[in-house]
């Protein structure tokens, strides 16, 4: 049974699920009026979804089914909770050829939609579980060792300013030198050799503005920073991490377990020649271990985002600028994005969408047009690989991709649910995806001509059919031809005919 707490309607339940390399992990937490995060219940499995991966390229069937079960039994878990879910995969299943079959299984075995997310993604995520609260102007620098990979963050605020995410973390370069027991002094050399030339290809070199200090937001740095600081002192310094990579290297597997996690033990030797690296390659002198990271970021993010009103432009100003960068023309595109709002709020009792998808149309609307940048016959489809490819500040990347694929259904091609970009959504999604495309087509129509000449709307639904009556400063006989080959369109979807007037 959940636990009296968890039923408390003080406050919505959130989950956040972190599929690592190393290990999966769950928290629940409930959100408080003021903001907090009540922490009701953690679990942590050390399934190590990154086992083999870095020699094989594929995550094997054991393990996969370790994850899938690890997975169903969180899932139980938060429904009995009723908790609100994210799922992120980071490294491992970024890189696993068979991931995909992997994320198939999970939502058809689990029920949970497991989100592949990206480097950055991930930096993001981890910079707002880190530094969450911090005041505006003071700089930051937050370093995350994972299995897999490392994230290194520069951030003003709780705001990133660079995020770096490096190829390499202390599973796969435990795989790669095999050094899961004593080192060699020659061995030891080529992993700090390595791992130095990974950070010089990854992350620019003098960095003006850093901070001499840094935290370290992963197990396998709290671990290191335990081991290396001197008593009663907080933090330890890049002298002492140097030391105990020595130290780690010289102990054998059985010495490591006495004194780190068990489950850690293996690995923790190429973890401190890691972060040695990188903060000798940043010039930091000291590294302060915290006990937050990538699961506050994504339970932050959840209660922002349940937060975030209708009238926030934050995402369409971002838009903007994405576009500006483009050369899109500007006044096109706000009058699209004005009329795709339009027909959103005036349509609200057809097409019933949450008001979370406004968001989306209306940048997909800002940005429908970016792809002319390379070519205007394909400029759909280029819109889309654009979209997929800038950084667009608060969306994940599965937000990116649904804005991506709403623009990129605005001409040609009709959003039809068995599309194959369609497949890599929810039924659900899938389904607003197609509406706000509908929309967007209708709204795009309405300025064919590229010179703004409708001023306003008046929509009105009577029985199987929407009255859209155009208010209009000149002519509109183009936009009115243009809108007639979306009515198909637009009955297949809404199930209403759509009757326009001037």
């Amino acid at each position: 049974m959940p636990s009296r707490n968890a039923l408390d309607p003080r406050g919505e339940v959130l989950a956040a699920i972190d599929v690592g390399t190393n290990a999966v992990r769950l928290e629940l937490a409930r959100a408080l009026p003021d903001g907090a995060l009540e922490t009701l219940h953690t679990e942590r499995d050390p399934v190590r979804p990154g086992e083999g991966l870095f020699t094989t390229g594929v995550i094997s069937k054991a393990v996969a089914g370790r994850l899938v079960a690890t997975l169903r039994r969180y899932a139980s878990v938060c429904k009995r909770h009723g908790a609100r879910v994210r799922a992120v995969a980071t490294s491992a299943l970024r890189e696993a050829r068979n991931r995909d079959e992997i994320v198939r299984r999970v939502k058809r075995d689990a029920g949970l939609i497991l989100e592949v997310i990206s480097g950055r993604e991930e930096a993001r995520l981890i910079c707002l579980g880190v530094l969450t609260g911090k005041p505006a102007r003071q700089k930051s620098v937050c370093i995350d060792l994972g299995g897999g990979s490392t994230e290194v963050i520069f951030a003003e605020g709780e705001q990133p300013r660079d995020l770096w995410s490096v190829d390499i973390g202390a599973v796969r370069m435990t795989e790669l030198f095999d050094v899961r027991g004593t080192v060699p002094r020659r061995k030891l050399m080529l992993m700090r050799s390595f791992a130095r030339e990974l950070m010089e290809e990854s992350i620019p070199y003098g960095i003006p503005g850093l901070p001499s200090s840094t935290l370290g937001s992963s197990g396998t740095i709290g671990a290191i920073v335990a081991y290396a600081r001197s008593e009663g002192v907080g933090h330890a310094t890049l002298l002492e991490v140097s030391r105990t990579v020595e130290a780690l290297a010289d102990m054998d597997l059985e010495k490591r377990r006495k004194r780190f996690d068990p489950r850690r033990a293996d690995i923790i030797t190429a973890g401190a020649v890691i972060l040695e690296s990188v903060m000798k390659h940043l010039k930091v002198q000291t590294i302060t271990a915290v006990d937050r990271g990538l699961r506050e970021g994504v339970l932050v993010d959840l209660v922002r985002r349940k937060k975030q009103e209708v009238g926030d432009h934050s995402l369409a100003d971002a838009a903007v600028a994405v576009g500006r960068r483009f050369g899109f023309g500007e006044a096109h595109a706000r009058q699209v994005a004005k009329l795709s709002l339009a027909l959103f709020d005036g349509l609200a009792a057809v097409h019933k969408l949450p008001a979370s998808a406004r968001p989306y149309l209306e940048a997909a609307a800002l940005l429908h047009d970016v792809g002319h940048a390379v070519n205007y016959q394909r400029h759909h489809k280029h819109a889309y690989y654009l979209i997929m490819n800038v950084d667009l500040p608060g969306l994940s990347d599965r937000e990116r991709q649904l804005v991506a694929t709403i623009a990129r259904f605005h001409r040609r091609s009709k959003p039809e649910l068995a599309h194959e970009l369609m497949q890599a959504f929810t039924p659900a999604e899938a389904r607003m995806v197609r509406k706000c495309a509908t929309l967007l087509r209708v709204a795009d129509a309405l300025d064919r001509s590229h010179h703004q000449p409708v001023q306003r709307l008046q929509l009105a639904s009577r029985g199987n059919a929407v009255f859209l009556k155009v208010k209009a400063r000149q002519a509109v006989d183009l936009e009115l031809w243009d809108v007639a080959h979306e009515v198909g369109l637009f009955r297949e979807v809404f199930g209403r005919a759509l009757l326009v007037a001037p």
